[in-house]
């Protein structure tokens, strides 16, 4: 298996008189280049707490000092729509990529929609189309079952850093991504998750943001902030967009079936056998044939499955830090 080499950083710091809190990804050509960014950051603070350490650094001043050390280093804001650490967020962030980014904007190539969002919500905002839209797991925990839930897909004749910098870039080899439903996510809809309240962006607009078991301001999502900045209508696609997925991960389909928890062994005897028959998770989810399942598993849960290929599962939203919850 061939990795990028990457880390995740938290900015938090001051700008324009109001708090600004920034998850950004950066990736590294090679280990040279590693030890570069790392022998910065060690200047800016302590990197040994947290697998994504904290730094007052302003997102400008991050970009323009990742560009002195490598030009390959690629800077991308991660979970763009999160309430608290994301670029467009609700509590976190600005209201474009120019207001975080300023005179490094054009060192911004692409942007992570996150769990709680897809391509089709970031496309009704009109500034955003010159960005390559990616996604990726965010798995920040040991948890294997995080891993590959939402992925971007290319098309390259060699899967080098080069190459696949080259499509972020410029879009050309990247075909498109594979996401969660973005209900699934933790933020999508708005709410308190103390107080057990999940409201659409409607309910929270005639609640007045305000929940209405503890009187204080709910935690807005991310489908209510995609609407605020909107300037296109919903169901709007670009001409040059590109083609997704959505996709329930395999662990909680079969959890769901055997009516146990994700990390049970039941659980991971299931998926790990069709594993060994089928090689990974995503052709599992979109390429293996049904009779081949059924040759494996039985036929209920083969049945989930072309279901989950299809589209056809509906999520109840997540909200508040709580996970969309999947009816199958």
């Amino acid at each position: 298996m061939n990795f990028i080499l990457q880390t995740e950083v938290s900015l938090i710091y001051t700008d324009g008189g109001k708090g600004r809190r920034v998850h950004n990804v950066i990736l590294a050509p090679n280990f040279e280049v590693v030890d570069q960014i790392t022998e910065y950051f060690l200047k800016k603070g302590r990197i040994d707490y947290d697998g994504r350490p904290i730094f007052k650094i302003p997102c400008p001043d991050l970009v323009e000092n990742m560009m002195q050390i490598d030009k390959k280093i690629e800077v991308i804001p991660a979970h763009i729509w999160t309430p608290w650490f994301g670029l467009l967020g609700s509590m976190s962030g600005f209201d474009s990529v120019k207001d975080a980014f300023k005179d490094q904007t054009k060192n911004i190539h692409a942007l992570e929609t996150g769990l709680s969002s897809d391509p089709p919500m970031n496309w009704r905002i009109s500034s955003l189309d010159k960005y390559s839209l990616v996604s990726s797991s965010d798995s920040h925990s040991f948890w294997p079952w995080r891993i590959g839930r939402e992925a971007t897909t290319f098309d390259l004749k060699k899967m080098t850093y080069n190459n696949i910098i080259r499509a972020l870039r410029t879009r050309k080899g990247l075909t498109g991504t594979i996401e969660v439903d973005p209900a699934y996510g933790k933020y999508h809809w708005d709410g308190h998750r103390k107080c057990n309240v999940c409201l659409s962006p409607k309910e929270t607009n005639k609640l007045n943001k305000i929940c209405p078991k503890c009187k204080k301001p709910v935690t807005v999502g991310v489908e209510y902030r995609v609407e605020q900045l909107a300037d296109r209508p919903e169901g709007f696609k670009p001409k040059n967009a590109k083609e997704f997925k959505r996709l329930i991960p395999l662990s909680d389909i079969i959890s769901s079936y055997v009516g146990k928890g994700v990390a049970t062994k039941t659980v991971w005897a299931i998926f790990n056998k069709m594993i060994n028959k089928f090689g990974s998770e995503l052709d599992i989810l979109l390429n293996t044939s049904e009779k081949e399942l059924k040759q494996v598993i039985e036929p209920k849960l083969v049945n989930l499955i072309i279901k989950n290929r299809n589209g056809k599962i509906k999520v109840q939203p997540g909200y508040d830090g709580e996970y969309g919850v999947p009816t199958f």
